[in-house]
């Protein structure tokens, strides 16, 4: 009974925070995605699938405070497709994600860590 109490109320939470994101992460990335004729979902050979593929680029998105998921997963896919790997970060409150778009920068810019790496943004703006 306490494992099902426990269980309800961490769903419970697990959409509060869901619902408080304006839009989802597919439709940032199919915004992107097609404003730069890129393929949405791109499956590798290992089944993993890149966001989005452009001529350029290997693309991961996520929410801003996820940056340091994103570094991983885009040069994972910048290598399997000998693409440059990219991230854009979701920031759907630019005044508090700055932070997290300052330490994904440092982190693969800072003494040139990661040589090829790009990085871009998007906000709730793209859409009005």
């Amino acid at each position: 009974m306490r494992f099902l109490l426990v269980l309800i109320m961490l769903c419970t939470i697990n959409s509060a925070a869901f619902c408080a994101r304006q839009y989802s992460e597919k439709t940032y990335q199919k915004q992107w995605c097609n404003s730069k004729g890129g393929q949405l979902e791109y499956q590798l050979n290992d089944k993993t699938r890149v966001d989005c593929l452009t001529e350029k680029y290997a693309v991961e998105f996520d929410f801003a405070n996820k940056w340091h998921e994103c570094i991983g997963q885009a040069l994972y896919y910048g290598q399997k497709t000998k693409k440059i790997p990219a991230c854009v970060l979701i920031m759907e409150n630019e005044e508090k994600d700055v932070k997290y778009l300052k330490r994904l920068r440092y982190a693969v810019y800072n003494k040139k860590r990661i040589p090829e790496f790009k990085t871009f943004t998007i906000t709730p703006a793209v859409f009005k």
